[in-house]
């Protein structure tokens, strides 16, 4: 343990249960349905509302071996190759291979996909795929469609929720274990303010941290909540290097910040052609798939020739879809880009990389255990080790299926019992950030970390954000001189800073990360380090947080990811 958390008012309200789920997208719920099933006591807790998480947005579908022909190999295959060598092979072979069933098991508890004419499933590909696996809800609405049936499904089982809470810190008993989260309640509810769920099994499902940046698709609520928890706690993390940005993003102007529209990889999957301003393809001879590479490579691409012509963004045409295609298949992406002015059945869409999906996180094993006992990760805030250095398109809303399958197996099979926690009287709190250093972080982590980095460009970032941690930590100082004084200017606790304290620390370790890895792998790519090189960092790097508040690296002697407990 770090001894150190959030600076926040001690709980003033409790909930009791088995087991406690952060987060209510396609992991969390499916965890959550799967332990209440098994007769577990299980609590919901989420920050915003049940549907608002990162898998409402999700356009393409969920990848897995339905179709004629198509075989978990195959689709083992492609995942191998789009992780670049650091994909745990294990993991994608549980994957790939309980994949089907789960997807059947979700359609069972409600959610309706598109099908053809003769019923069967539709398919359709995305990069790095070699058949049509990827099942679709709504033309490009998948991710609304497995929201809207899982939410539905816990509402029916009646489960106990908490909407508008932002987790803060994991609860632990004198002997480490896992004994709950605190949490703090925004507005009017059954419960406000700071409290806790007490439970011995903790299931972290809190979606991504594109927020560290400045432009992303990701949701305004992924500001890495779970994984600076994890942190905090203890825990480790691994490959946090790894920020994949999808290549298409509608580009709505340099300065644009925030969540940006995402034009989905499956436009290119129904032959989409990526041009520059004079209509040339230039991913033709670049890979054997064209614009269905890998995402690491197509944004490598599309970079290269935004420097190459000096220009802000390519494009993507589908003209050639004509209307009643773009109608049909994609209604989502053509609204967003009408309500931005482009109209892509007459025009080309403007595109440009934007930080898309964490493919590291809190690191876990095939049942979702953390190197914290009764601590649990699932969905993009972990690390299985199925993505690799790159994660293969529509592997997301399928590692969140199956591996929140296996994490309430193992709860319901363990079944801890609840243990009295400790609440920390000795720990450290973390100097809390003012809110207005949100946007400082994000434009330090795009100058510095984004698609394309270098020694320079990462040492910059470093600096900058050791500043903000230094100046956080002699303002806490201050403020505990000047207390009640008119020179006190405290930060005062509350969801602004606590956000973002969040998206300091995990911007730390991922920077951290990212200059110790001297290579370019995946999608992590290094301008002065431009080659692969397997014979050094064909490893893994696992990062936690001494009680200094220091990242603290460890490079794996192998790919293969060492246990997460010796127990285990």
């Amino acid at each position: 343990m770090t001894g150190i958390r959030l600076t926040a008012p001690a709980p003033g309200w409790a909930i009791d249960a088995d087991v406690v789920v952060v987060g209510s997208g396609v992991a969390g719920l499916t965890t959550a349905l799967r332990c209440a099933a098994a007769g577990l006591a299980t609590v919901v807790v989420t920050k915003a509302r049940l549907d608002d998480g990162s898998t409402r947005w999700a356009q393409g579908g969920i990848a897995a071996a339905l179709g004629e022909g198509d075989t978990p190999e195959q689709h083992l295959d492609d995942t191998l190759v789009a992780g670049v060598g650091l994909c745990d092979e294990a993991a994608v072979r549980t994957l790939v291979t309980e994949g089907p069933d789960a997807v059947r098991r979700l359609i069972e508890t409600g959610a309706h996909f598109d099908t053809t004419d003769d019923g069967d499933i539709a398919l359709t590909r995305e990069g790095g795929h070699h058949r049509r696996r990827i099942a679709h809800a709504g033309g490009d609405a998948t991710g609304a469609e497995i929201s809207r049936a899982l939410v539905e499904a816990v509402r029916s089982a009646a489960l106990h929720t908490v909407e508008n809470a932002l987790v803060l810190d994991l609860l632990t008993d004198a002997e480490g274990r896992t004994a709950g989260v605190t949490l703090h309640v925004m507005g009017e509810g059954q419960h406000d303010g700071v409290g806790a769920v007490r439970a011995p099994a903790v299931v972290l499902a809190t979606g991504g941290m594109g927020q560290v940046f400045s432009a992303t698709t990701n949701p305004p609520v992924s500001t890495g909540d779970g994984v600076a928890l994890a942190l905090r706690a203890g825990a480790e993390v691994s490959d946090l290097e790894f920020v994949q940005f999808h290549p298409t993003v509608l580009f709505l102007g340099a300065d644009s910040e925030g969540q940006q529209p995402l034009v989905s990889e499956a436009v290119r999957g129904e032959g989409a052609h990526l041009v520059d301003a004079s209509g040339t393809r230039f991913m033709l001879g670049q890979h054997e798939l064209a614009e269905l590479a890998p995402r690491d490579i197509v944004a490598k691409a599309i970079t290269e020739q935004m420097h190459l012509h000096g220009t802000e963004h390519m494009y993507l045409d589908a003209r050639h879809f004509g209307a009643e295609m773009w109608e049909r298949r994609f209604p989502t992406i053509l609204a967003a880009c009408r309500a931005h002015g482009i109209d892509p059945i007459t025009e080309p869409i403007p595109v440009a990389p934007a930080a898309h999906y964490a493919s590291g996180g809190i690191r876990t094993d095939l049942r979702g255990r953390t190197t914290v006992p009764g601590l649990y990760a699932c969905g993009e805030v972990a690390c299985t080790g199925v993505h690799g250095a790159n994660r293969l398109a529509s592997n997301s809303l399928l590692e969140g299926l199956v591996f929140a399958e296996s994490i309430a197996a193992d709860i319901a099979e363990d079944h801890p019992r609840r243990t009295e926690a400790v609440h920390g009287g000795d720990a450290t709190p973390a100097p809390l950030l003012a809110p207005e250093s949100r946007t400082a972080i994000q434009r330090i982590m795009t100058r510095g970390a984004g698609v394309l980095r270098s020694a320079d460009s990462l040492a910059t970032a470093a600096d900058e954000l050791e500043a903000l941690h230094r100046d956080a930590v002699a303002d806490a100082v201050a403020d505990a001189g000047s207390a009640g004084t008119a020179e006190a200017k405290v930060t005062v606790p509350g969801v602004e800073a606590w956000e973002v304290t969040n998206l300091l620390l995990v911007s730390r370790v991922l920077v951290a990360a990212a200059r110790a890895r001297e290579e370019t792998r995946g999608c992590h790519w290094r301008e002065d380090r431009p080659d692969r090189d397997d014979e050094h960092w064909r490893r893994h790097l696992v990062v936690r947080i001494a009680p200094d508040r220091k990242p603290v690296l460890h490079r794996t002697e192998t790919a293969a990811f060492p246990p997460v407990r010796p127990s285990n």
